[in-house]
């Protein structure tokens, strides 16, 4: 069994960015921080699956066809929660994203694979457990190309929580 989701992983110059929007709430009193090389975008969070289950994900993934659009990453904010917040950087509301996510969410339902009914609310986290003065606010706002999905792995390495990319889909005509 692995631990598994689908997401939108970014460059090299955006994640300096999100870095840089973690290194803002890191004056904080308390908190964890997402790594760098784990920030990303989820589009379907999958939980444990089986070899089986992997290979019905890949087939959804395949079977969603992706055309290139831009992100545009706007401002920070947070899920307040008792023992610290939730801080992510938002994204713009974005047409082909939305579009994205629910093809891929069909796909993944005819594999038979479950999601709860909630919006999807697109949002890269940058740390948990944060308690900080700093509040939700606009950002200068930076864009990046979408033209690729990743299917992601999580394990824990030596205590340290790392993602993996185990397999990608992306539009054909990039390639």
């Amino acid at each position: 069994m692995m631990r598994l989701f689908i997401a939108i992983n970014f460059n090299n110059e955006t994640r300096t960015r999100l870095v840089a929007l973690c290194n803002e709430l890191r004056s904080s009193k308390h908190g964890r921080f997402t790594l760098p090389e784990n920030l990303h975008l989820t589009l379907a969070f999958l939980g444990e699956c089986s070899v089986e289950q992997t290979a019905s994900v890949k087939a959804a993934m395949d079977a969603v066809e992706i055309k290139p659009f831009d992100l545009v990453i706007e401002r920070i904010g947070r899920f307040k929660r008792d023992d610290g917040d939730i801080w992510w950087a938002g994204i713009e509301e974005n047409r082909a994203l939305a579009d994205l996510q629910s093809r891929l969410t069909e796909k993944l339902i005819a594999e038979d694979f479950s999601f709860n009914k909630r919006k999807y609310n697109p949002h890269i986290t940058l740390g948990r457990m944060v308690v900080t003065n700093v509040k939700p606010h606009s950002i200068v706002p930076f864009r990046e190309t979408v033209s690729r999905i990743d299917l992601m792995k999580s394990e824990r390495i030596n205590g340290i929580l790392m993602y993996k990319s185990i397999y990608q889909c992306s539009d054909k005509e990039v390639l």
